[in-house]
């Protein structure tokens, strides 16, 4: 059966919960209607056949480039796929062959793209991967290259990440999202590499700002450090860091009003969470939190709150696996502007977060079901655009695809 067709039986019968009671009934299956609290929508297929898509970014010329993290970037044009993907890329450690891969394995490889604020005229597009290194996973990079003709040229590494494992092949957690905000500084989130959280947890990497484990850092477009990071200059700190004590942040988004920095973060067994990322703050991991250790579900953290380390503004308890997010400014969907809208893997779900301010004020579950929700972006028609990730931690698939919700009509 096509994947798609599949895709869109599973839409059609999921069941609509929202986290309030205004939500609405499920997906009519005889209309294909999804209602919800303020639009309702159809879910629409864009493309099949890709395998384990990690981040989309629409170019102004309508194509939509798709990141595989096999290592390889490709094209949706006009809603098809190209057949040949983007020829160019950097070497990337892609793993996780066969049905034992461990959950490291099935992390890496290519993650995110995005453009440059000026792509229209310099065609500058950045991606992030994990790079071969001297052990059998390497790290994290970034790399940018001028977009042309189908191809990337001029590419040159911008930054490697001193981030290392955990010495086992399930030293995952690689983060890797990336966004400019409105001064044009490039952020990227660098994993924690999945070091026990055990122990002495303030001696924890991610507490350690002499490595970039479980970091966010801030360079300038050419990847230079910009001279007011917080730790610029100060001995045995990487000058690349911006915040630190994170876990595995793999949502990353600035608000369009206020300039904000957001990001969303993996818990280990529960704890999602959403943070205001604010310049040399300690976000706690694994010192404070919500989680518990898998299988046991033994208690990681003394407590959920520490002077000196930042609380999130937003918990997921049962963690839905959190993943790419966006803010919403398209006429699509008017009600929704200014919306916050996260995908989540293991919940299989796409959320919607009305702000107040720096407050969510309320949450609604828009789909539940659809599959595991790797990336979330807005199109230039103004539709939500999702990315379908694979069920199983094989790299090589099975293919899923990108659909889109389009509007079925305004209340």
């Amino acid at each position: 059966m096509n994947h798609l067709r599949c895709l869109g039986f599973l839409i059609l019968c999921a069941p609509v919960a929202g986290c309030d009671s205004g939500s609405s009934d499920p997906a009519d299956a005889n209309d294909g209607v999804v209602r919800t609290a303020l639009h309702d929508f159809r879910v629409e297929a864009v493309a099949d056949g890709l395998v384990r898509p990690f981040a989309m970014a629409f170019a102004p010329e309508g194509d939509l480039l798709v990141t595989e993290r096999p290592g390889r970037l490709r094209v949706i044009r006009n809603g098809v796929l190209l057949p040949d993907s983007v020829e160019g890329l950097p070497p990337i450690r892609a793993l996780g062959r066969g049905a034992r891969s461990m959950s490291g394995f099935e992390q890496a490889g290519l993650r995110d793209a995005i453009l440059h604020p000026e792509f229209a005229t310099n065609r500058l597009l950045y991606l992030s991967y994990v790079k071969p290194g001297p052990d059998s996973l390497g790290t994290i990079a970034i790399a940018r290259g001028r977009f042309e003709n189908d191809r990337l040229t001029d590419v040159e590494e911008l930054f490697h990440a001193d981030a290392f494992g955990n010495g086992t092949d399930r030293s995952s957690m690689w983060g890797g999202r990336l966004a400019f905000d409105h001064d044009g500084y490039l952020f990227m989130t660098l994993g924690d590499r999945q070091w026990p959280s055990a122990g002495d947890l303030e001696a924890h990497p991610a507490q350690d700002l002499s490595n970039h484990n479980g970091s966010t850092i801030r360079l300038r477009d050419d990847g230079s450090v910009p001279e007011d990071n917080p730790f610029v200059g100060r001995e045995g700190v990487h000058p690349e860091i911006w915040t630190w004590g994170h876990r595995n942040a793999q949502g990353m988004a600035v608000d369009p009003g206020t300039g904000d920095l957001w990001q969303n973060e993996h818990g280990p067994q529960g704890g999602d969470e959403l943070n205001l990322i604010e310049a040399g703050r300690n976000y706690g991991w694994p010192v404070v939190g919500y989680g518990v250790n898998y299988r046991t579900g033994l208690r990681i953290h003394p407590g959920t709150l520490m002077d000196g380390m930042e609380p999130p503004t937003h918990i997921w308890v049962p963690s839905i696996g959190v993943s790419g997010m966006l803010f919403y400014t398209g006429d699509a969907f008017p009600e929704w502007q200014g919306d916050m809208f996260v995908g989540g893997l293991s919940g299989r779900r796409l959320v919607r977060l009305r702000l107040e301010g720096r407050e969510v004020t309320h949450e609604e579950t828009l789909l539940q079901g659809i599959g595991r929700i790797r990336d979330v972006r807005q199109g230039p028609d103004g539709f939500l655009y999702l990315a379908i990730d694979g069920e199983t931690r094989d790299i090589d698939g099975p293919a899923t695809g990108i659909v889109r919700l389009v509007p079925a009509g305004r209340r």
